[in-house]
């Protein structure tokens, strides 16, 4: 419990002005217009954007309390500028087999080895721009853009729901005559404040 505590605590201070107990977000999310909606699922073409991410060789929960403690210390600071930089949404998470770059935006991504986090960065900041990262687990780059198939849910972060909206998208995708081109991605959009009825959270997989 601890440890979920402290990995989320850099998202509270950073969330703090743009989420409200209610799940009010003013924060910035990553760069996308809206091809397709079809009731929970929709069709996203993402922009080019530049991304932080690390590898965390554990399960879901604590790889997810690893992995945003990293590249929360990256963004409050934990770089060669001292810089600080402000927060974007989602919070994402996938499966990987490799420790190779995460696409944006903040997602998180499972394999049989483990998992990547990313967190989007600011629009204002180019590769040549972010500041360079002290911890040699996170890597900074450019994330080409990609159009992605989505389902949204609301309630808390787990791997059984992760698993069950993961199975519904993997159906919709076929039923709807689009190729899968990746793993399923968990992204989050909300601090651990927000009502679970009123969380923001995705499943997401990229498509051609």
């Amino acid at each position: 419990m601890n440890q979920v505590k402290t990995a989320w605590a850099g998202f509270l201070y950073l969330a703090s002005a743009g989420c409200s107990v209610v799940g009010i977000r003013t924060i910035e999310e990553a760069d996308h217009k809206t091809l397709a909606r079809d009731g929970i699922f929709s069709v996203r073409q993402y922009s080019d954007a530049v991304i932080a991410e690390t590898f965390v060789e554990t399960d879901y929960k604590e790889s997810g309390s690893i992995g945003f403690r990293r590249l929360a210390g990256y963004i409050f600071g934990k770089n060669r500028q001292n810089a600080k930089i402000a927060m974007t949404a989602p919070v994402v998470q996938e499966r990987t087999s490799e420790k190779i770059a995460m696409t944006a935006p903040v997602l998180q991504e499972k394999s049989a080895r483990g998992w990547r986090m990313a967190f989007v960065l600011p629009s204002k900041l180019t590769i040549d721009t972010a500041p360079e990262p002290l911890d040699p687990k996170i890597t900074v780059r450019k994330a080409k853009g990609r159009k992605v198939a989505v389902v949204r849910y609301s309630g808390r972060l787990r791997e059984a729901a992760f698993e069950s909206n993961a199975a519904k998208l993997r159906e919709w995708v076929e039923d709807n005559g689009y190729k899968a081109i990746s793993e399923p991605r968990s992204a989050a959009y909300d601090p651990p404040w927000t009502l679970p009825f009123l969380r923001r959270n995705e499943v997401q997989i990229e498509i051609e």
